[in-house]
């Protein structure tokens, strides 16, 4: 059985989880609390670092750009890379925007702090890093709404690993309630239909402990 290594709250392992499920492959998930440093874990990746990959023949991946890219070259169908050199560069472009950027603008400041860091017993929030995380997302949601009105996905005519990285770290955000989608239609109408896929059943259903999502969170007709 496929495995991966994962933290439910963590963008790029729910990307990894979105992608499996839009490629209809089943993988048995075992959560990973990454601060514990377990001696296992890091003989499948020295980083230390989720998600880890474990595809049924063996073979371990680390990483969701090399776990993406596995998975779309062993795994075609649906195609999540584009089919052409074009294509592909724009899916790339905009997964690494999402994956590094967003990620470094947005993400580490408001889950890192509002959640990691209680599990690494770091202590109160840095309030400056979290002013500058609700800032900076509102840069991120207008590139979303402003690419939405151009193309049908992110990256073009066709849904993509772009789409799943965008999605994925704003439903972990969501979950925190710290997504202003009334300040952007755009994004908000992009992640409408993104969040009715069955890929994402089963991302809506996460719980954290001892932290309730939104009553939207899981709802539709956001």
């Amino acid at each position: 059985m496929r495995q991966l290594y994962h933290l439910p709250i963590d963008p790029t392992c729910r990307m990894v989880r979105i992608l499996l499920a839009e490629k209809e492959l089943d993988c048995e998930l075992r959560a990973e609390k990454v601060w514990e440093r377990r001696e296992a874990f890091l003989r499948l990746n020295p980083a230390g670092e989720v998600p880890v990959l474990i595809d049924h023949d063996g073979t371990t991946l680390a990483g969701g750009r090399a776990i993406a890219e596995y998975l779309d070259e062993l795994y075609g169908e649906p195609p999540m890379i584009g089919e052409n050199p074009i294509d592909r560069a724009e899916v790339r472009r905009l997964f690494d925007w999402f994956d590094l950027k967003f990620r470094r603008e947005v993400s580490t400041n408001l889950l890192d702090q509002k959640i990691l860091n209680r599990y690494l017993g770091l202590g109160t929030p840095n309030a400056s890093a979290i002013r500058a995380g609700l800032k900076n997302i509102h840069y991120h949601l207008d590139y979303i709404g402003w690419l939405g009105e151009r193309r049908r996905w992110l990256a073009g005519d066709y849904l993509s690993v772009a789409d799943l990285m965008a999605a994925a770290h704003l439903s972990a955000l969501d979950y925190l309630g710290d997504v202003p989608w009334a300040d952007h239609i755009g994004a908000k109408d992009w992640y409408a239909r993104f969040k009715s896929r069955p890929s994402m059943r089963a991302i809506l259903s996460d719980l954290i402990s001892g932290i309730r999502p939104p009553a939207h969170y899981a709802d539709l007709d956001f």
